[in-house]
């Protein structure tokens, strides 16, 4: 179904948006966000290890003569640092990867370049939104006295390791590495990592915690920085388990209905609310749990156990059986949203996502079934004539449509589903990790022909 459903979203998106951004499925028009600046193509180079898993070869062919004729990074306009990464670099190094055609790595490698002016600050820690012709950043207007994001800064790591690894460059994996020193020497508040930190002075801005938006990345890629690593980057693994300890301590807690969720830490204070990105993190630590210190395997699978459940909950109390952008634990409520700017839904992945780890790493059958009913809804709510849609009110009896049909849908959001309903040996967790945005990267082992290579 999902590779059915693929070819619907890729089909339209071909028709009507071909070489945008992304499709609006109503209007049956192309979409451009801001993000990306004027870079076209987001959903074909979001898309094309989707087409190519899914064994679309004709899709993928006429993906990939796109790339070469058509993708533009010599384009005078500000891109966001983090977007461009996790979906253009990180879906051409997957598309290197996974087909082995040069193109895509030399279009990696050429955009990777580009980002590098990104990181011409104090510390070293980028801004968030370059000038890919000037080489000029600066950091998003609304954010903490002109800090840069936790999430966007900590979600460049898998990919500039790769960057080096098929260059040879070793620039790209010296900047992520600076990044993690100057974490590392910071004092932490409660063992926490604020969402903001200046890039000119190296100290944190307000003292706002999250594990969804604006810090979740962050810690998914610490966890997979060492799996990618082949278990060596010790500093990374580290890094993760002290802050899921303070994650549990501070952030973890339980509603009288028994939810397990986890809540927005505000300068000590507690905001009962947890967002759909917040989601993935039922994924991550049951992703962990392996090299967890031995007594706390159980434990952290159980906790992707109960996040997996709590965030089905959020999607089984509405109407459309889709689930809310953020829900709360207060007044009486439970993962339910009480703000209307909080009722929407844009084709996200994250919950799909976590059942996804649950189901291979417990193969308990009630994965397959709660991400089934995430089809239903999906195909019943927001499939439209021109492609999927987000939908604005998921609590409503009728739907109203956001109109747009966002990459992330083809690169994440299908690929999880695509991957549950499939058997554990396409792309197995012992070769692959997954970048933030769905895109697989090999892990890069240790020395090849090293005496353990030798022992097997």
């Amino acid at each position: 179904v999902s590779l059915q459903m693929m070819k619907y979203a890729w089909d339209n998106y071909k028709r009507y948006a071909w070489g945008l951004n992304e499709l609006k499925p109503i209007s049956k028009q192309g979409h451009s966000s801001n993000l990306f600046g004027n870079i076209q193509g987001a959903t074909i180079v979001d898309a094309l290890d989707t087409l190519y898993i899914m064994e679309m070869k004709e899709e993928f062919e006429e993906a990939k003569e796109w790339v070469e004729k058509n993708l533009d990074f010599n384009v005078n306009a500000e891109i966001s640092v983090f977007e461009v990464n996790i979906r253009f670099v990180g879906g051409l190094l997957s598309a290197y990867y996974l087909s082995g055609e040069e193109i895509f790595r030399k279009k990696a490698v050429e955009l990777g370049e580009k980002l590098l002016p990104a990181f011409n600050t104090p510390t070293g820690i980028p801004w968030a939104l370059l000038n890919i012709k000037s080489g000029i950043g600066r950091n998003w207007p609304w954010a903490s006295g002109g800090s840069s994001i936790l999430a966007e800064f900590g979600t460049l790591h898998l990919e500039f390791v790769h960057l080096s690894h098929l260059s040879g460059n070793p620039v790209f994996a010296e900047k992520v590495m600076n990044i993690r020193k100057v974490l590392s020497r910071l004092d932490k508040p409660e063992g926490l990592y604020p969402n903001y930190l200046n890039p000119s002075s190296g100290q944190w801005g307000q003292h706002h915690v999250s594990i969804g938006g604006l810090g979740d990345s962050f810690y998914e890629y610490l966890l997979k920085a060492w799996l990618m690593s082949d278990k060596t980057d010790e500093e990374g693994k580290k890094m993760y388990y002290d802050a899921v300890q303070a994650i549990e301590t501070h952030l973890i807690r339980k509603s009288s209905g028994g939810l397990t969720y986890i809540a927005e830490w505000k300068g000590g204070l507690l905001e009962h609310k947890m967002g759909h990105l917040t989601c993935f993190a039922g994924g991550m630590f049951a992703l962990g749990a392996d090299g967890a210190p031995s007594d706390k395997t159980g434990h952290h699978i159980e906790l992707g156990a109960e996040i997996a459940r709590t965030c089905h909950e959020s999607y089984d109390r509405t109407s459309m059986k889709l689930g809310p952008e953020a829900f709360r634990f207060d007044g009486g409520v439970e993962a339910i949203a009480t703000r209307q700017n909080e009722k929407y839904y844009i084709l996200r992945p994250e919950v799909i996502e976590t059942y996804m780890y649950m189901w291979r790493l417990t193969h308990d059958p009630k994965y397959r079934q709660w991400a089934w009913e995430a089809v239903e809804a999906l195909e019943k709510h927001c499939r439209v004539d021109g492609g999927y849609s987000g939908i604005r009110d998921v609590y409503s009896n009728h739907e109203s449509h956001d109109d747009v049909q966002q990459s992330f849908f083809l690169s994440e959001t299908l690929k999880y589903l695509y991957l549950l309903f499939s058997e554990d040996d396409l792309l197995p967790f012992e070769h692959w990790v997954f970048n933030t945005e769905a895109h697989p990267f090999p892990i890069l082992r240790k020395e090849d022909g090293s005496k353990e290579e030798k022992e097997k």
